[in-house]
């Protein structure tokens, strides 16, 4: 199949190269020039595990290219997805769809008949609808179907996600574009990756009531933490305990510093004022954005207690910065308000990250960056564990302790265990678990 990729962003990039890797001829499109070059030769602006070997091998193999020329990239195409995105909009948090809504016209110039459209932006119930409007409002003649296709990636594994998929939901309601999409996403059969078909508006829902609900998750457990250092309970424990019930599954309860990424708090706001323009407000997902919103911040005062109460004049040593491990993302990472927080306390803060520092830098004021985790805890009177990175699951105490200012370590991912850490001399501070700021 002849494919043409709208948008080389994180969702683009790793669909269209994916795609690329099944055998398909895949063409990505974006209007950075500088991006284009860097990919044609091979090479990834993003770091996302396999991702690069997959692009320069084929690139190699003449599968995959990149262009900035949308037009003659869709004249051919068997299927146009458009991959672009949708950030939530400045003032009222709607997804902002202006690039989807000109991608959208700009394809429908270049269109044929026999084109499917695809929406793979994460959008709101309806996009598609107004995407086909424009397409024949700009081409009169031209009955492209559209179609809805959302991605389920998680970064750090998306290669993997897309690969192995649990679900591939695709909405349409006509026979040819189901037929195009059926081989589209064929060499998956082999790995009895379901194909779910549905209309349109219910495959835009299904994305956005996905990450809506694992968000919820997330907050859930986070709320049970704080309970469980107030009784005495430990809510891994208690977490395991929920997760063997079925009904439940164990992922996304893990508890830590609060949910972030390009997805969960975009797509869960975005959600919520949908729900309030139809007038069915969705208070349950209202109330984990505000939880959530609350506890990022909330995480420096978990900081001060470990010291105290008082941060002013302590330097505190930030050990992750992106919202989760395997990415350079730090869109709504927890390290942002925390980092901010802990400045606003009177702290001076240093940080590390193996690959999140560089876009970090673009937007933190007064942090000083460090080139390893021990140099990060130099003269530090805490160490704070952000990002459960695996470099940070070895760490050396004796290292650490010779270094410190202070022997403290506040760990927001419950990455060791209370005991081991104390033995070798640490105070400890951890979520939810006892033995919470003891030696």
């Amino acid at each position: 199949m002849r494919i043409s990729m709208i948008g080389a962003g994180y969702v683009g990039l790793v669909s269209g190269a994916c795609l690329a890797d099944f055998g398909h001829e895949v063409v990505c499109v974006d209007n950075d020039q500088e991006k284009v070059a860097l990919l044609n030769r091979g090479e990834t602006p993003i770091y996302e595990p396999q991702l690069g070997q997959i692009i320069a091998a084929n690139v190699t193999e003449e599968r995959l290219r990149f262009t900035t020329a949308l037009g003659e990239s869709v004249a051919d195409a068997d299927a146009v997805f458009i991959a672009v995105g949708t950030p939530s909009r400045r003032g009222d948090g709607h997804a902002d769809l202006s690039y989807v809504y000109s991608a959208a016209r700009e394809v429908a110039a270049a269109l044929s008949d026999s084109t499917v459209v695809v929406t793979k932006s994460t959008v709101p119930v309806g996009t598609g609808d107004e995407v086909e409007r424009i397409i024949r409002s700009e081409r009169k003649n031209i009955e492209a179907p559209v179609v809805s296709n959302p991605e389920f990636l998680r970064e750090g594994a998306a290669v993997h996600d897309f690969k192995h998929p649990d679900r591939i939901v695709i909405g349409t309601d006509d026979e040819r574009a189901r037929d195009v999409m059926r081989e589209i996403y064929r060499p998956l059969h082999l790995n009895a990756s379901p194909l779910m078909f549905t209309d349109r508006r219910s495959a835009e829902l299904i994305k956005y009531a996905s990450n809506a609900f694992l968000a919820t998750k997330i907050t859930f457990i986070n709320e049970i933490a704080d309970l469980s250092e107030k009784i005495g309970a430990n809510v891994q424990d208690v977490a395991r305990g929920m997760g063997l019930d079925k009904r439940i599954g164990p992922k996304f309860l893990h508890p830590g510093p609060g949910f972030g990424g390009s997805c969960f708090p975009k797509d869960s706001t975005a959600l919520a004022k949908t729900a309030r323009d139809y007038e069915a407000p969705l208070r349950l997902v209202e109330t984990v954005i505000d939880v959530n919103d609350h506890r990022k911040r909330a995480m420096a005062k978990k900081v001060a207690t470990a010291l105290g109460g008082n941060l002013r004049d302590k330097t505190i040593a930030v050990l992750g910065l992106t919202f989760k491990p395997n990415t350079d993302d730090i869109r709504e990472s927890p390290s942002m308000p925390l980092i901010t927080a802990l400045q606003d306390f009177g702290a001076t803060v240093r940080a590390y990250d193996p690959a999140g520092m560089e876009r970090f830098r673009q937007t933190a004021d007064h942090v000083e960056f460090c080139a390893n985790a021990y140099e990060c805890a130099a003269d530090a009177h805490a160490i704070v564990i952000v990002t459960e990175w695996d470099q940070f699951r070895a760490l050396d105490f004796k290292r650490l302790a010779s270094v410190m200012a202070c022997p403290v370590i506040v760990d927001l991912r419950n990455v060791y265990e209370p005991d081991e850490v104390t033995r070798s001399g640490f105070l400890y501070s951890c979520v939810g678990r006892p033995l919470s700021l003891s030696y």
